[in-house]
């Protein structure tokens, strides 16, 4: 590869004085790409971008509910290589045939979906919100999207390798278009594109997607400024030195994750209907707080016991004063079997004490000291566990491992649970026994392998900024 612009602009995003090796891999990776594009296409012009995926470290499903989140954008992507055409047709290919077939269709206000779970949706989603956005006439694109390991986000892991993908195929049709938006309401358009899907999830994984920083985590306030729309309260953390964060992939795959996820989120708006009962002005879990409501903590906790049950069918979340027709509207828009029984409490619990442990985490940073941030990632992962049950035999296994390696100081469930990933908080130098100590053992235990990878945080998601030619 001998283009010097591509050149920089890799170093800029995967080099530095100790990653010599993986920024030749990634040339490489890019070459490859180039090279399939061609063949695929034919020779002429081509844009190149990418969207990172991400880790949260702490602040798991506190976003949809208006609450905290701290994440970093990994150094693992989706990247998009495209060419524009003169027609709204989007034809999208992608590195790895046999996974992943491909898919044509028109962008418009209103696209068809295809099968769920189908890879094509992400990128309608987004250009069907474009078009909504924007107007009716589109240009299109010829593309063709690379992922493959080692330096792909993990699909099915819970390191949101589908916001990465509905992200670049954003900034990909924003630049051929000749559009432009804030960053921020670049990721919120991405956020309500993701819909599409079925997945009525929050905002997180697009911001840090598209605002991602070098060394840095990003503390955002996911409730949006009520003066300017798409405006959201976000504030950079310094990762401290001497410590660096691990992936570890469980191996299980989050097969029933999505409708376990809609069953969350409204288990979370029906604890907010029955708070509402003794505190009117709260409209979202966030509101629930020691600050928000001049709370001590007994108090606090006092109040979840009060006024929310720990289980509850319809009819019994009727007699206790949720309206029908939110439930019916509740039921049907998230897509819910009517013989459901939601856990409230449990599930608000969760919530209300990972916004605190965000604004601890926050602190702690700040202050570099990690040895706290450490605890406050365990009693994360013990809450999503036991509390909002998003875990699974495998991740709880595999966090009690990692909290047995010497300078492991913490580790958690990442992402929305049920399988996929934990991250854990180390001490420089400590992967190799991590590995070493526990991978046989979690395998013997599990019947499942674990991977790892050392991750850094790492800059958002955009393109080339100049045109190639193949």
């Amino acid at each position: 590869m001998e283009n010097h612009e591509l050149i920089t602009w890799l170093n800029e995003i995967y080099g530095d004085e100790d990653t010599g090796a993986t920024l030749d891999a990634q040339t490489r990776r890019y070459s490859e790409a180039l090279e399939v594009f061609k063949l695929a296409y034919g020779p002429g012009p081509v844009h190149i971008y990418r969207a990172p995926g991400r880790v949260n470290l702490i602040g798991e499903h506190t976003d949809y509910n208006h609450g905290f989140v701290l994440p970093i954008a990994l150094d693992r992507d989706i990247v998009l290589l495209a060419r524009p055409r003169d027609n709204a047709q989007i034809v999208l290919r992608n590195l790895e045939p046999d996974r992943f077939e491909e898919r044509q269709f028109l962008a418009a206000p209103g696209i068809p979906s295809g099968p769920t779970g189908d890879w094509g949706n992400y990128i309608k989603g987004v250009a069907q919100t474009l078009c909504q956005h924007f107007g009716p006439s589109i240009k299109g694109m010829d593309a063709l999207v690379v992922g493959k390991r080692p330096f792909r986000v993990p699909i099915g892991a819970g390191l949101s390798s589908s916001s990465a993908l509905t992200v670049v195929g954003a900034v990909a049709l924003l630049d051929i278009n000749g559009w432009t938006m804030s960053p921020p309401n670049l990721a919120h358009l991405c956020a309500e594109a993701e819909w599409y899907v079925g997945t009525r999830g929050g905002i997180m994984d697009h911001f840090i997607s598209v605002m991602g920083r070098r060394e840095s985590a990003l503390f955002l306030d996911c409730r949006p400024d009520e003066q300017v729309t798409g405006r959201f309260r976000t504030e950079w953390v310094p990762i401290p030195a001497g410590y660096s964060f691990a992936v570890c992939d469980s191996g299980q795959r989050r097969e029933t994750a999505h409708s376990r996820f809609n069953v969350r989120v409204a288990e979370c708006k029906i604890g907010v209907e029955l708070f509402k009962r003794c505190y009117p002005e709260i409209t979202h879990l966030r509101d629930v707080s020691m600050g928000a409501l001049n709370l001590s903590s007994d108090a606090l906790d006092a109040l979840i016991a009060d006024c929310l049950p720990e289980e509850a069918s319809i009819s019994e979340l009727v007699q206790l004063g949720v309206s029908p027709q939110f439930l019916d509207v509740l039921v049907d828009d998230h897509k819910l079997p009517a013989a459901q029984t939601y856990r409230v409490r449990s599930r608000c619990r969760h919530v209300i004490s990972e916004n605190q442990r965000v604004l601890e985490s926050m602190d702690a940073l700040h202050d570099g000291d990690a040895e706290q941030f450490g605890v406050l990632m365990r009693q994360a992962h013990d809450s999503m566990s036991q509390d909002y049950e998003a875990s699974c035999n495998a991740l709880d296994v595999m966090v009690s491992l990692l909290h047995e390696v010497d300078g492991v100081l913490g580790a958690r469930v990442t992402g929305a649970g049920w399988g996929g990933c934990a991250v854990a908080l180390l001490k420089n130098g400590a992967e190799v026994e991590l590995v070493d100590r526990i991978g046989a053992q979690y395998t013997d235990t599990t019947g499942l392998e674990m991977r790892v990878f050392s991750c850094r945080a790492t800059s958002g998601a955009g393109g080339l900024g100049t045109t190639l030619c193949v």
